[in-house]
């Protein structure tokens, strides 16, 4: 039994942590709503803090929304870096960008602590089954020892790299995508509308042609059906990734026009009101609405 301090128990991180549980894995969580812990049920023990959740830990992972917000559960106020002893494992799974990976593993390197940088794709459904990818990167005795916890919420978890930062950039790849094919999707399906067509009958014989993708059948079918209350994925979370992508491409003196674009739509949507919303919500600003 590994005994595991979680940080971030939102949308991805509480189905993550479960799996844990499940696996028979100790987990001591910490979130910024205490709720987020009792809602993990049997077995899963509440932090009062980052601290409090390193304390102990053999392995600390990190699922938080932003690299500030990783920085600061590690090196803030009540930080769990502290509390890490020398050959801890702390597990970046949140996408925070390459840059903030490779200097938290520095810093933490000067206390003997190893980081595994590991951003998951999937969404909740497959976080929930342990169906998630993990873009695995980091010095290969700490990927070893981590590997037991990366099978319990996966079905693959190649190893792309053996610095910490790989598999950010490996993500960053995914996101260009996953964002440009949510964009192309509300584009095509408002674009039906404007041709006078049914969105829907027009996304059920499209899905199954040459245009097909995980995108326009996920995210298409909440655009045609309705996404209702409950957001699967923010927009907002496509506004943070889409630029840390273009940072990246900028720093690698990279054009991105596709993504360039797609990031527009995302701030468009964002300013409209829609940031928190389901980011299916996107063909609100292709129907002109927004």
């Amino acid at each position: 039994m590994t005994q595991v301090g979680w940080i971030g128990l939102g949308a991805m991180g509480r189905p993550m942590a479960a799996r844990l549980l499940d696996g028979g894995h100790r987990v001591v969580g910490y979130d910024v709503d205490p709720a987020a812990v009792a809602a993990l049920g049997d077995g899963a023990e509440a932090a009062a803090s980052p601290a409090e959740a390193a304390a102990g830990c053999d392995v600390l992972a990190v699922m938080v929304a932003t690299g500030a917000q990783a920085d600061d559960v590690l090196f803030g106020n009540r930080g769990a870096a502290p509390e890490l002893r020398p050959g801890a494992v702390v597990l970046i799974m949140a996408t925070v960008g390459p840059a903030v990976v490779q200097a938290i593993a520095a810093r933490l390197a000067e206390q003997g602590v190893h980081l595994v940088d590991a951003p998951v794709s999937g969404g909740v459904a497959r976080a929930t089954t342990g169906e998630l990818l993990m873009m695995v990167s980091g010095p290969e005795e700490a990927v070893a020892a981590v590997a037991p916890l990366l099978d319990a919420m996966s079905s693959r978890a190649p190893v792309v790299g053996a610095a910490p930062g790989d598999g950010q950039k490996v993500k960053l790849v995914n996101q260009l995508l996953c964002g440009v094919h949510i964009a192309a999707a509300a584009e095509g399906l408002a674009y039906a509308e404007a041709l006078g067509l049914d969105a829907e009958a027009c996304w059920e014989v499209i899905r199954h042609g040459a245009a097909a993708s995980f995108m326009l059948d996920d995210r298409g079918s909440r655009m045609v059906h309705g996404a209702g209350e409950q957001v699967k994925s923010a927009l907002d979370i496509f506004v943070k990734d889409m630029g840390l992508v273009l940072a990246a491409a900028r720093e690698n003196v990279y054009p991105a026009p596709l993504a360039s674009v797609a990031e527009q739509l995302y701030l468009t949507g964002r300013r409209a009101g829609l940031g928190p919303a389901d980011d299916s919500n996107l063909i609100e600003v292709l129907r002109g609405k927004r």
